[in-house]
């Protein structure tokens, strides 16, 4: 029997994940705890700051990958698997720390550590070509979800002072940074994808990344509590939803063809 397929296997792959997300955060002045979520706020209100003019880059390579798994899906998949990877590590340099007004310079661990994790994971995937699209076969019902994963790669928003609002300015379908440069807009195109490549996805990298996405999708829920904050409650929606549609498939669907787990 394949370790993944022990029954322990995966609650406790899950019970690692949230372990991690719970790390403490690093900070240049002390925080109290309760203020775990002002530290964080802190962190992604900055973060991406200096890098927003790269923003097309990630857009134009998503659908690159994409193009590249339509014309040519013998290879698409392990070219769309190798990009994610490499744009986790991307977030996890550029989205989990910055130099904050409030408490210096701060680190969101547990973020870092995930996102690094997930990079690693899906190069691994890309290099065991542990992932095909077979445009043709996919379900119908599949393709309903696309809005959930258009808005997150549109990411239309914007700040204005300590609010989040709309911005739904066509041209960040193309330019805006939030998309490739953050864990929580970049992950629901990737599980859109996975989902429309499902089983043909490897069975341990997809449980992992829909896992993890339903933990920072519920974490950010929270911005409900703040007017200043609901809208990314709402942007926050996609990750959540994607990922638990992601485990359900997982459990209860036809059981991967591709996997290497």
């Amino acid at each position: 029997m394949k370790l993944t397929e022990r029954k322990w296997f995966y609650p406790l792959m899950y019970v690692l994940l949230v372990i991690i997300a719970f790390l403490p955060l690093y900070t240049e002045r002390p925080y109290d705890p309760r203020q775990t979520q002002q530290v964080i706020l802190e962190i992604l209100m900055v973060a991406t700051q200096p890098y927003a003019a790269w923003g097309w880059v990630f857009h134009v390579a998503t659908l690159g990958v994409i193009a590249l798994s339509v014309w040519k899906p013998q290879v698409g998949g392990r070219a769309i698997a190798a990009y994610f990877g490499l744009n986790y590590l991307v977030v996890a340099a550029v989205q989990t720390r910055a130099q904050t007004a409030s408490y210096g310079f701060a680190v969101h661990t547990g973020a870092l550590v995930a996102d690094v994790l997930l990079g690693l994971l899906w190069l691994w995937v890309a290099w065991k070509d542990g992932l095909r699209i077979s445009w043709k076969d996919v379900p119908a019902w599949r393709w309903f979800l696309f809005p959930l994963a258009l808005l997150t790669f549109w990411s239309p928003i914007a700040v204005e002072g300590s609010r989040f609002v709309f911005d739904f300015n066509p041209l960040l379908l193309l330019t805006s940074p939030n998309y490739g440069l953050t864990y929580c807009f970049l992950t629901p195109v990737l599980l859109f994808l996975l989902i429309l490549a499902w089983p043909q996805v490897n069975g341990f990298a997809f449980r992992v990344t829909a896992f993890n996405a339903v933990l920072y999708g519920l974490f950010n829920q929270s911005a409900w509590a703040s007017p200043d904050t609901a809208v990314m409650a709402i942007m926050h929606l996609p990750l959540l939803l994607l990922g638990l549609l992601a485990l359900l498939l997982a459990r209860f669907a036809k059981q991967p063809r591709v996997t290497n787990a």
